[in-house]
């Protein structure tokens, strides 16, 4: 019986081990670059760090808001989005179509520990900074937001408007 005890015990760790994986890791930095990988989205396609064409500041807090909230591009740059962590909780940056982000929110609400990693994400613990390098090549107004539960919900989102 203490054998059957132990073993379920176990098991039940080892279940919970995956479901820290997305807020207990560091992935501060997109995925490294490379070009036979990039795929095009509604939103645009990972950019080439070499071909960065401005570098934009975000600053994350626990007040659930991005500063500044609004970043207007030129269509073909490249941008290189250095986002920082000034809370005490993971925040994060994830860019895409309002509809996009809204699904994912509600994905993470549903699996609040579901490990992922894309080029257009920056996962940031407190008191660090992240990057993503995006290259903006349709025109139109896009998003951004932190997915983590109750935070986009909060109003912790922004636009990009891709001129």
């Amino acid at each position: 019986m203490n054998i059957l005890k132990l073993t379920l015990a176990a098991a039940l760790v080892a279940l919970q081990v995956p479901a820290f994986a997305h807020v207990g890791d560091d992935h501060g930095h997109a995925p490294a670059y490379d070009a036979s990988q990039v795929k095009q989205t509604p939103f645009g396609r990972q950019g080439n760090p070499e071909r960065v064409t401005r570098t934009v500041e975000l600053d994350m807090t626990d007040d659930m808001r991005f500063t500044p909230d609004r970043v207007t591009v030129r269509r073909g740059e490249t941008v290189k989005f250095v986002v920082t962590n000034e809370g005490k909780v993971l925040h994060e940056l994830v860019l895409g179509t309002r509809e996009e982000l809204a699904k994912h929110s509600e994905m993470m609400r549903q699996h609040p520990g579901m490990a992922h990693a894309e080029p257009y994400m920056a996962h940031v613990n407190p008191g660090a900074s992240g990057e993503v390098v995006w290259q903006f090549n349709r025109v139109g107004e896009f998003d951004f937001g932190c997915l983590l539960p109750g935070h986009f919900e909060a109003g912790m989102a922004g636009k990009v408007v891709v001129q």
